[in-house]
């Protein structure tokens, strides 16, 4: 058995990355590919820091280990069962102490040579905080904007199809941006999640090719995007599609079909609009939301709403928008969308 030292660079080297960290915090992160095998339950966590609160800490050990044997010899019955004797681990828990330690004991006692990693979570939580602004930095980026429903998320997915390399932020993110951005059904995840799920993509991109992003602000719902990332985006060229507005609204009242069976979820988000535009205006498109007009408010929702801000944010934070290539277009159905990412592409 080994006896080196593995860092995150040794991941790919083991059989199985094992998570020792309670429910709660795999649940908040993790590293990608990771399966979880706590060695103490979410309500055991507590009530040893309980005990070494209130207690001891010699009472908490003596009770913590206890569970920690038991848990681990439930893992070996079940999980592990079926593993022959040339099954390599790693296990990694919060800082790469005890939890990991006692269950690489135990599995190295078996005969696995498991093994422990250096840092646990914390330090691959300071590799993706590091990695992501050098890769940032290392990537072509070449970012596709334009108002809302101009199809942009549509377009990547295309593009995605054609072979192209594509990040997509909004999905990382489980929201598309907006006041009407939230997923139905779907919540976000925790800001670490999202940035190992970012970093884990950007990684795996080729350099020396381009690389396809919308153009996002520095906060997607209630994640906030990276700043080297955010920078080196708005320090690239840009593709604006520019569509016209019928298109743009029959674009969204097919893309947002869940507007009009949720007309309360819809009355609620347009609400928190309350102080940015005139009353009078509110109440209208909360009327039309009650009847079920949505084509009316969507073209004013865009035209009095959406378009100025998106020419306010664009005009101060993307100081390429000058140089943007424009590609024109009447037509966001599917298949003027792929239409639409074959002339994005070609513009690389």
């Amino acid at each position: 058995m080994s006896s080196r030292t593995y860092t995150v660079a040794d991941l790919a080297d083991f059989d199985m990355v094992i998570d020792a960290r309670s429910p709660a915090e795999f649940a908040l992160d993790h590293i990608p590919g990771a399966i979880n095998c706590p060695v103490l339950t979410d309500e055991e966590r507590v009530r040893v820091g309980t005990t070494y609160v209130q207690v001891s800490p010699f009472e908490a050990r003596k009770m913590g280990g206890a569970m920690v044997a038991r848990n681990i010899a439930h893992h070996l019955d079940t999980r592990f069962a079926g593993h022959g004797p040339k099954w390599r681990p790693l296990v990694y828990c919060w800082r790469g102490g005890m939890r990991s330690g006692s269950f690489v004991n135990v599995l190295r006692l078996v005969g696995w040579d498991a093994q422990q990693l250096k840092g646990g979570y914390k330090g691959w939580r300071h590799h993706v905080v590091d990695q992501i602004p050098a890769l940032s930095a290392a990537l072509s980026w070449r970012v596709v904007c334009g108002a809302t429903g101009s199809a942009k998320t549509r377009v990547l997915h295309a593009l995605v199809r054609a072979g192209e390399q594509v990040l997509d932020l909004e999905d990382l993110a489980a929201h598309r941006g907006s006041v009407l951005g939230e997923v139905p059904g779907l919540a976000q995840p925790a800001q670490k999640a999202f940035e190992t799920r970012l970093f884990a993509q950007m990684a795996g991109f080729d350099p020396n090719r381009p690389v396809w992003i919308e153009a996002e602000s520095r906060r997607i719902g209630r994640i906030t995007v990276p700043d080297a990332l955010t920078e080196a985006m708005r320090a690239s060229p840009l593709v604006e599609i520019v569509a016209t507005l019928e298109a743009r609204v029959a674009f969204l009242l097919d893309d947002y079909a869940w507007l009009a069976r949720d007309r309360e979820a819809l009355a609620a988000r347009l609400a928190a609009l309350k102080g940015l535009l005139p009353n009078p205006v509110l109440a209208q498109w909360q009327a039309w939301v009650q009847s079920g007009e949505l084509g009316p408010l969507l073209s004013e929702l865009l035209t009095q709403h959406y378009d100025p801000l998106y020419n306010r944010s664009m005009g101060r934070h993307w100081l390429q928008l000058a140089g943007a290539r424009r590609v024109d277009t009447h037509d966001l159905s599917p298949a003027g969308i792929d239409v639409l990412a074959a002339r994005v592409a070609a513009l690389a």
